[in-house]
């Protein structure tokens, strides 16, 4: 059993590694606000945006296999260098907003965490130095396998928490199996969302293009052939299958407690205060350290992406273990202390990123259509019909989400005369 257990496992690991840039202390608060303001009733959305995700790392995944080579390594040959140029600098703005706002989420949690067991709790910033530092050391240690092998056992913790948190605040089945079906819920009084933007940003977080960027990556140094393509897809298919799983107990686990209490959220942290009283202090524990190991899950990939990403541009391998990486990802993971540190919020910071991962989304469909139909590239594995026809229908669907989330950012500058 043990001989066929762990090649398993090994063989899901570059899937796993996707899961932390995928589920973080954005998407926990994406999913805990959609399912304390609207309930089960956006679950579909989640469902859909799975389902482009697998469909989307599944295509680079096979796309590297069969050229063998990287997204950036195509976009630069093959499409044009600015193409490349634009990703690097797109994706850097995007993970940067996110570092900075995970452990300010991250340190905050712990705060309040830390209310239980001393008076007035431990300032964030000493959290928030104490999880930098944690999550470098972390990079010091290894290599790519190293990090797959850590980043399996925070997601499985992170998995762990929330479903069991699922099973403890979960909403009726009838609520849940109701949401899988398509429909825009109205706006909710005192609610300064509109649904359209609720369902934007749950798609945001959720199809993200760094995911297929670094898919390309992670397959390229697996070192997966032809021969492997089953593997491949059976391995994007766990990924997504983990993502949905994790998402859809976070909305459940905030539609079973804070939307039948009308309980409006702002933020994941307001969670550990409310849920005690609700759902006992197990629940409110168990959730908090989900979101603890969705922030340590997503930092530490979001600290590594600016070297990978460069490192595939420019066609090098990658060693994380020259000065000028550990430099570079030392000044990255510094940004997780400005909030604490400030006591500021990253507004400016994660609008740019957002704005950024939205105009991103359409351009990552579109270089994969232009790909995957080169047959030089392609050869007998070109892009079918079927698939193109799927492709179109997430360009265009990119695009109106892309709409909506642009439109809802430049809604919170309102023009004034």
């Amino acid at each position: 059993m043990k001989t066929k257990i762990k090649p398993f496992l090994l063989s899901i690991l570059p899937g796993i590694f996707l899961i932390g840039f995928n589920i973080g202390t954005g998407s926990v608060t994406a999913m805990a606000k959609a399912g304390a303001n609207y309930g089960m009733s956006l679950l579909w959305t989640i469902a859909v945006s799975c389902y482009i995700t697998w469909f989307l790392i599944n295509a680079y995944g096979k796309f590297t296999i069969v050229t063998g080579e990287t997204a950036l390594e195509a976009f630069k040959k093959h499409i044009h260098p600015a193409v490349g140029i634009f990703f690097i600098i797109a994706l850097t703005a995007t993970v940067s907003g996110s570092v900075i706002g995970v452990m300010g989420i991250v340190a905050d949690i712990c705060f309040e965490m830390s209310k239980t067991f001393i008076e007035g709790g431990i300032s964030p910033i000493y959290f928030a130095v104490f999880f930098v530092l944690f999550v470098y050391i972390l990079f010091l240690l290894g290599e790519t396998a190293t990090f797959e092998k850590i980043m399996a056992i925070v997601v499985g913790i992170m998995a762990l928490s929330f479903l069991v948190n699922f099973f403890i605040m979960m909403p009726p089945a009838k609520d849940i199996l109701s949401g899988l079906i398509p429909r825009i819920p109205d706006k909710i009084d005192g609610s300064d969302q509109m649904p359209l933007l609720v369902v934007a940003s749950l798609v945001g977080t959720t199809v993200s293009s760094v995911l297929f960027i670094v898919r390309t990556t992670l397959v390229k140094e697996a070192g997966w052939k032809l021969k492997d393509l089953r593997m491949q897809r059976r391995d994007a298919t766990v990924s997504a299958a983990m993502m949905f799983l994790i998402s859809a107990a976070i909305m459940a686990a905030a539609a079973g407690t804070l939307f039948v209490s009308g309980i409006r959220l702002d933020n994941p942290s307001q969670m550990i205060g409310i849920l005690e009283p609700m759902a006992g202090k197990f629940a409110s524990v168990i959730f908090g350290m989900g979101i603890i190991a969705a922030g340590i899950s997503s930092q530490f990939p979001n600290i590594m992406l600016f070297p990978i990403i460069f490192s595939d541009y420019k066609g090098i391998d990658l060693n994380m273990k020259t000065t000028n990486i550990r430099i570079i990802v030392f000044c990255i993971s510094l940004l997780g202390l400005i909030v604490p540190i400030f006591r500021a919020s990253p507004i400016l910071v994660m609008i740019i990123s957002q704005a950024f991962g939205a105009v991103l989304l359409p351009v990552t469909v579109l270089c994969l259509l232009v790909l995957g139909n080169n047959k030089v590239l392609m050869k007998e594995y070109k892009i079918d019909t079927t698939a193109n026809v799927l492709l179109v229908l997430i360009f265009l669907f990119a695009i109106y989400m892309a709409k909506n989330g642009l439109e809802g950012i430049a809604g919170m500058f309102p023009i004034r005369n």
